[in-house]
C-alpha cells in the first residue's frame, strides 16, 4: 500500500505539517550539549529542528555525541594536561566576569558555574 520507500516526500511531509498548525524551523547550532548527572552529551555540527505545535515547541538533535564526563565543581580542572578542559569554563569568560562586576577571578568561576557558563546570568547573579 505503502510502496518499498519507507517514507513520505519531505515536500508533502512538510505541506501536512503546516495544515495540522506545526511549524518546522532549522536551527542554525554550533554546538548541543546534553547535560546528565553523570556526563554530558556534546553534539558538534549538529543538525536541530525545532518544530512548534499549537505552542508545544519539539526539538530534534541529529548528529553524533561526544561523551565528556561532569564538569568537577572543584579548582583541580585548572591544573590538569587539558584532557578536560573542553567542558570547563573558559578562562577569557571568568576574566570578563571578574572585569564587569570586580569580584575575585574564583568567585566569577562559580558564577559561571552555577549558571552553566551563561555569561549574563553570571554577571547579574554577582551584581
Amino acid at each position: 500500500m505503502f510502496g518499498g520507500g519507507g517514507g513520505l516526500n519531505p515536500r508533502k511531509m512538510e505541506q501536512m505539517m503546516k495544515q495540522m498548525g506545526i511549524d518546522v524551523d532549522e536551527l542554525e547550532a554550533e554546538e548541543v550539549i546534553i547535560r546528565t548527572a553523570d556526563h554530558d552529551l556534546v553534539f558538534s555540527d549538529a543538525d536541530v529542528t525545532k518544530m512548534d505545535a499549537r505552542g508545544q515547541e519539539t526539538y530534534q538533535i541529529i548528529g553524533t555525541p561526544e561523551e565528556r564526563e561532569r564538569g568537577a565543581a572543584g579548582g583541580e580542572a585548572a591544573g590538569d594536561s587539558g584532557a578536560d578542559d573542553s567542558s570547563a569554563i573558559p578562562e577569557s569568560d571568568i576574566e570578563i566576569v571578574a572585569a564587569r562586576t570586580g569580584v575575585s577571578e574564583s568567585d566569577a568561576k562559580a558564577a559561571l558555574e552555577a549558571v552553566d557558563g551563561d555569561l549574563a546570568a553570571a554577571v547579574d547573579r554577582l551584581e
